[in-house]
């Protein structure tokens, strides 16, 4: 890690990794500013704690001064804001997050999980698995998970684990952020179109995973699933001296509702549960081997895996229910998703609900790409708020061409998040599981507590 910074400032400091950066430099013993339009918690929350809360929202020119050693960009801001112009007019040095991630670990080996999928579960393990065996690294997620504390982690540590988001660097960069870390190990967990806004179309959205593939350096690793198309074609083009290495799911079982690996040593019971997750597992073992980690020594760390923060999160149960979270909300994950539950379930009806709330997932345009996602689910359910759509400029979705663009005409669709909540509670919900997908909170619903009200008020 590079020590010679003592002063940063975040400009769009409320972001969710870029507080948490903020956080991590602060505890470290930097002194940190930072500004935002808007925090919410719980960002806001956080850095109230750490002493490094804006006082006033907003963009204040004055904070940028000649004694910072580093400005730190969030996407959040805009190519004009004022304090990044003054920063550009006094010639300071000013980095997008990924930029700073690498300028702080050139000296370590950087493995990068990429993908449009699977990312965050994939890291989370080969985390989990370096801690279990008492190995010193740093780490990027994009999720929190139970094995380590934030989001970030900066050190002296030999490796950094980065799970590589494929969108924008920054407002001045508008390439991936996982270029940026220039990987030693890379993995491209599978590739599903996303991000509508910013990739317009399938072959633009492909050809970000080609530029990471392509950075992979002389006697580096790319590591793909070969289960997936597009990652396979991308994974077995020709890179001179690039070790290429494919993995597909790791053999298992499920019994009484229960998922085992069938290793050589015999069959092992594991917490994860789901095809995709069978995918996730075999990645990671993958990129830990590379980095001197033994199959035995994985598989004793594995069951002790719960998983990571809104992935396949079980929030309430009891012995005929289970409520699942999961931030599922592109269609590759929402289909994969549902399709676990109902495997690891198959006795059970699955009522599987999702909010379209990304732009995509809200773009008349992509919409389509959700055909038959929930056809896994016993009864589909999907809610959005007209407001976020006209937030968006977009024009709300009606109720039919949601039905069609997934496939179902039975789907119950949702404007409110009240009569929402209202139908869910009226159901049956003996031998019945609930699966709530979304990257929002479905109008500020708490859904660990409503996860909580399904199984105190069953009938």
């Amino acid at each position: 890690m590079q020590n010679n910074i003592s002063r940063v400032h975040f400009i769009a400091i409320g972001g969710s990794v870029m507080h948490d950066l903020a956080l991590h430099l602060a505890k470290k013993g930097i002194v940190v500013s930072g500004s935002d339009d808007e925090i919410y918690d719980p960002a806001k929350s956080a850095l109230e704690a750490q002493g490094i809360l804006p006082e006033q929202f907003g963009w204040f020119p004055e904070k940028i001064t000649e004694d910072l050693d580093a400005i730190v960009l969030g996407m959040h801001a805009r190519p004009d804001n004022p304090e990044l112009k003054k920063a550009q007019e006094m010639g300071l040095k000013v980095y997008s997050y990924p930029e700073y991630i690498y300028e702080q670990s050139k000296d370590k080996q950087r493995i990068v999980i990429a993908g449009s999928h699977g990312k965050t579960t994939i890291t989370s393990i080969i985390l989990h698995v370096l801690q279990h065996l008492g190995r010193e690294f740093d780490y990027v997620l994009g999720a929190r998970t139970a094995t380590v504390d934030g989001l970030v982690s900066l050190s002296d540590a030999p490796i950094i684990v980065i799970e590589g988001d494929e969108y924008l660097t920054s407002p001045l960069d508008l390439s991936p952020k996982c270029l940026k870390y220039q990987h030693h190990i890379g993995l491209i967990s599978g590739i599903a179109w996303d991000h509508y806004n910013v990739f317009p179309t399938l072959d633009d959205y492909v050809r970000q995973f080609e530029l990471f593939a392509d950075a992979s350096p002389k006697a580096g690793s790319l590591v793909y699933c070969e289960e997936d198309d597009l990652a396979t074609m991308i994974g077995r083009k020709e890179r001179a001296d690039v070790n290429r290495i494919e993995y597909k799911a790791h053999p298992h079982k499920v019994k009484d509702g229960v998922t085992y690996l069938k290793t050589d040593d015999g069959e092992l019971a594991i917490q994860l549960f789901g095809y995709h997750n069978m995918q996730n597992i075999s990645g990671a073992l993958e990129v830990c081997m590379r980095i001197g980690v033994q199959k035995s020594d994985f598989y004793q760390a594995i069951p002790s895996f719960t998983g990571a923060s809104k992935r396949l999160e079980l929030i309430a149960s009891d012995e005929t229910t289970s409520v699942y979270k999961d931030f599922a909300h592109a269609p590759s994950k929402l289909q994969a998703t549902t399709k676990a539950v109902k495997q690891q379930y198959p006795k059970r009806e699955l009522v599987a609900c999702m909010e379209l709330h990304t732009f995509s997932s809200l773009n008349k345009e992509f919409i389509g790409q959700y055909q038959d996602t929930l056809s896994d689910a016993d009864l589909g359910v999907v809610y959005h708020n007209p407001e976020v759509s006209r937030h968006k400029k977009l024009e709300p979705l009606t109720d039919e061409l949601i039905q069609e663009a997934f496939n179902r005409k039975d789907i119950k669709v949702f404007t409110d998040s009240q009569s929402l909540q209202e139908f869910l509670l009226s159901q049956k919900w003996n031998n019945k599981n609930l699966l709530l997908m979304s990257s929002g909170n479905y109008g500020g619903l708490d859904l660990n507590a409503f996860g909580q009200s399904i199984i105190e008020n069953k009938s």
